[in-house]
């Protein structure tokens, strides 16, 4: 009997790192999009909500003015959108903060609503809020957040801690 030796084929591959649980990947918002935003506070500026640190005392995007601001994420090429992520603290003012969220596919001329939520801070107890919502938008050119930073009508300044879309 004649034995034949086989060699075993391989290859050493880098092992593919996973963004996040799901096995979807964040969009890197900076290297995609230009980012327009209706005021910021010099302390707590836009750039904050995507600063990848999030939590409670993670730092914050601020409004600079009191009431409705938004942010827009105007994408260099349309993107394909699956999961929203949205973290927003509120730690010194009693207060209902509702935010809503559009896309357009169309450079920006008209919005079609996906999200909208009401956050009801009372601190010290409760001061932090997260969301996770799924979504199926291709194609999508500008992603706008609208926020509302006190229903009561009172004169508060928006904020949000994080932005993550993947």
């Amino acid at each position: 009997m004649n034995e034949q030796q086989h060699e075993l084929r391989k290859r050493i591959i880098k092992p593919v790192r996973q963004h996040n649980s799901s096995g979807m990947s964040q969009l890197d918002i900076l290297s995609v999009a230009t980012i327009l935003v209706t005021s910021e506070a010099a302390a707590h500026p836009v750039d904050h909500i995507f600063d990848d640190q999030r939590g409670p005392g993670a730092s914050r995007w601020l409004a600079a003015d009191p009431g409705e601001q938004g942010v827009i994420l105007e994408f260099d090429t349309p993107q394909t959108i699956r999961r929203v992520s949205l973290e927003v603290e509120e730690p010194e003012v009693s207060r209902s903060q509702e935010v809503s969220m559009s896309i357009s596919s169309d450079g920006g001329n008209t919005y079609r609503g996906l999200i909208q939520q009401e956050y009801n801070f009372s601190p010290p107890g409760t001061t932090f809020e997260r969301e996770n919502w799924t979504l199926f938008a291709d194609g999508i050119t500008h992603f706008r957040l609208w926020i509302t930073p006190d229903k009561g009508g009172k004169p508060g300044r928006a904020t949000v801690t994080s932005l993550q879309l993947y």
